[in-house]
């Protein structure tokens, strides 16, 4: 067996590019920067936090819904997905609705600022609804 050896600039560099796509909000299901741990706290953070407005499916249906005008954003909706980005998606995460445009009844979740990858699953997350 023959073994390639790669300088290890070339693999710095490498990760160095890796790490500044993934930083930019491009990130896809599967993102490294998002562990387990991560993962597993988005999902409580939702069911929590989120799914009371926006629905156990992200389908803007969930019981604390009814009350609201403008209705919560169905995360199914394809045209949705289509046009708002990553970096969108987690700045109303963190800031709240009114930090996009939308509305001011979505609250804000200071608290996660902090964990960028809680963020980023979070946002993996509201990606998911629309591939289902």
């Amino acid at each position: 067996m023959r073994r390639i050896m790669v300088p290890a600039a070339a693999l710095a560099a490498s990760a160095m590019l890796a790490a500044v796509a993934g930083c930019t909000g491009g990130g896809t299901a599967g993102d490294a920067r998002i562990s387990a741990t991560d993962r597993k706290e988005a999902h409580e953070i939702f069911q929590a936090r989120c799914a009371t407005c926006h629905g156990q499916f992200g389908r803007g249906d969930g019981p604390g819904a009814v009350a609201l005008n403008p209705k919560p954003q169905n995360y199914a909706d394809a045209a949705w997905q289509a046009k708002v980005t990553d970096a969108e998606i987690e700045k109303a995460i963190v800031y709240g609705g009114a930090s996009v445009g939308k509305s001011p009844q979505m609250v804000p979740n200071p608290d996660l600022e902090v964990k960028p990858g809680v963020v980023a699953a979070l946002r993996e997350k509201v990606r998911s609804f629309g591939e289902q």
